[in-house]
């Protein structure tokens, strides 16, 4: 089953392609990921999910359990060992 890519244009008028809903503009994406810091070892859709529920740094990141983290949409377990990389840098953990 193929689907279907729909043409869209950002606010910022890039042009990209999506078969989903999600609004995130690639281009627009490039151009915010964060140079360093946790959320720039992050994809953009984890990211993207994560600042959408106000996670913005790793200690707001360590006031979630790895289940609260994995509940949120756009989440998967693969980005789980990243974000605890993250944390044990600066010695913290997700809450138990």
């Amino acid at each position: 089953m193929k689907v279907e890519k729909k043409l869209r244009v950002c606010e910022k008028g890039h042009k990209y392609y999506k078969s989903s809903d999600c609004p995130s503009c690639p281009t627009c994406d490039k151009e915010n990921k964060p140079e360093s810091g946790f959320l720039s070892k992050l994809s953009s859709p984890v990211r993207n999910a994560l600042l959408h529920e106000g996670i913005d740094t790793v200690q707001k990141l360590s006031n979630q359990t790895a289940k609260e983290i994995l509940k949120i949409h756009g989440i998967g377990p693969a980005s789980l060992p990243i974000m605890r990389a993250s944390l044990e840098e600066v010695g913290l953990s997700f809450k138990e």
